[in-house]
This record gives structure tokens, C-alpha cells and sequence, in this order.
């Protein structure tokens, strides 16, 4: 959501690097959804991008989700992010 949300801004990297105070190798890490990132920077992401991360409709994320799956289709597939299977099979 976030990824999509400075698209539809035209934010470049740099510029939300700047807005947020931290390195544009690190607005990459947040966009991809790195672990090794503070939450703080994600949630201070969140609201530059104006992204509601508590919402109490779920439906919502489940509208926003569909809307990022397909922007994410009609993107060259170079550009694409990839699927990780997740193995949570303990």
C-alpha cells in the first residue's frame, strides 16, 4: 500500500527519503517490506503516505489489497515485485 500510495503521490524516492529523514536505500527496504527496518519509520511512512494502517473496516485492506494486485499486473515484469512463498510449516 505504501508502494502504491507514493506512486499516485509522484513522490520520488529520494523526495520520501527526505520527508521521512532517513537514506533512500531505506525508503527501498520500507517499500519492499524489509523486516530490518525500525516500525517507526514504517509507521512514520504511513502517515507522510497518508496510508491508515488501524482501520476498523476490514474490508478495506482486503479492496486495497485487490487495487495493488492489479496496478501490480499492469506493470512491466522487470518491475514487478516477486512472490515469496512463505514456508510456515513448523
Amino acid at each position: 500500500m505504501l508502494r502504491v500510495q507514493r506512486r499516485e503521490r509522484k513522490l520520488t524516492l529520494d523526495e520520501l527519503a527526505d520527508r521521512l529523514g532517513i537514506s533512500t536505500p531505506t525508503v527501498r527496504k520500507i517499500l519492499e517490506g524489509s523486516p530490518g527496518v525500525a516500525i517507526g519509520s514504517y509507521f512514520e511512512a504511513a502517515r507522510i503516505l497518508g496510508v491508515p494502517l488501524f482501520d476498523p473496516d476490514p474490508d478495506r485492506f482486503a479492496v486495497t489489497a485487490s487495487r495493488t494486485a492489479e496496478i501490480d499486473a499492469l506493470l512491466p515484469k522487470r518491475i514487478r515485485t516477486r512472490q515469496h512463498e512463505i514456508d510456515d510449516n513448523f
